[in-house]
């Protein structure tokens, strides 16, 4: 059977050529024996990293990949180098948990640090954002034991606490956006040469506080709203500064 195979590879060389180069492809391809963090198998990508092993991967070697955990999950970022390596905009990042500094701003010292602690329900859901960008953008390479996850890669209290907090930002900012909808918000412009203004098509412009605010951040803020004169009256409503109290358009 073998003899007659050949016998026809042999009387049609088109075939026979197509069968060498599959068999050449087959044996000859490359095989490395260690796979990138790009390329994860299943069991690879439940690599559970300490803080130590981390921050190897801070972007100083460049024999290693460039890493970087936020809420625990472990990110290979290599791709974005020219931001996470060194000298990049987002290097303090690299090779830590700098959950917080994701809304805090603080890049430096005790900032770059993975507790939430004190953050409100808004921030936390900023941040919890901010991982679902990466999962998005970047390959998931593993876990980092600690505060979010144990040695076993499980999540832990505070993992569950942060997603519940999150959630709980949510449903406080779809309450917000519903009550600051029954009273329209100002326009408002601004540019480097003139400032900024805000104005109403109907009604006048007014600073007012917003009382929901107080449970999102833990501190007052305010919005310009647009009232009608009969509401001007009510309590809580601020005229902004060197603003004619009847003026639809006041400068900020």
């Amino acid at each position: 059977m073998a003899t007659v195979i050949i016998k026809r590879l042999a009387k049609s060389p088109f075939v026979l050529i197509t069968v060498l180069v599959t068999l050449a492809a087959f044996f000859f391809t490359p095989r490395s024996p260690f796979k990138s963090f790009s390329n994860y198998t299943q069991q690879q990508v439940q690599r559970l990293f300490t803080a130590e092993e981390l921050a190897l991967y801070n972007g100083t070697d460049d024999t290693l990949p460039i890493l970087l955990g936020i809420l625990g999950s472990v990110f290979d970022v290599t791709k974005g180098k020219s931001h996470y390596g060194v000298g990049g905009g987002y290097h303090h990042f690299s090779g830590r948990d700098a959950s917080r500094a994701f809304v805090s701003g603080n890049f430096t010292g005790d900032g770059l640090t993975d507790s939430l602690h004190g953050l409100s329900s808004t921030e936390v859901k900023s941040i919890v954002e901010w991982r679902e960008f990466y999962f998005r953008s970047y390959t998931f390479v593993g876990k980092l034991v600690g505060r979010y996850y144990d040695s076993e890669g499980n999540p832990t209290k505070s993992l569950k606490g942060v997603e519940a907090k999150a959630a709980r930002g949510t449903q406080l900012l779809e309450k917000q956006k519903k009550e600051e909808a029954k009273q329209p918000g100002c326009n408002s412009r601004w540019s480097q040469g003139e400032g900024g203004e805000v104005w109403c098509d109907d009604g006048f412009p007014r600073l007012v506080q917003r009382p929901l605010e107080i449970a999102l951040t833990g501190k007052m803020s305010k919005r310009c709203a647009c009232f009608t004169e009969d509401q001007l009256s009510e309590p809580g409503l601020e005229v902004y500064e060197g603003c004619d109290y009847l003026s639809k358009t006041c400068r900020v």
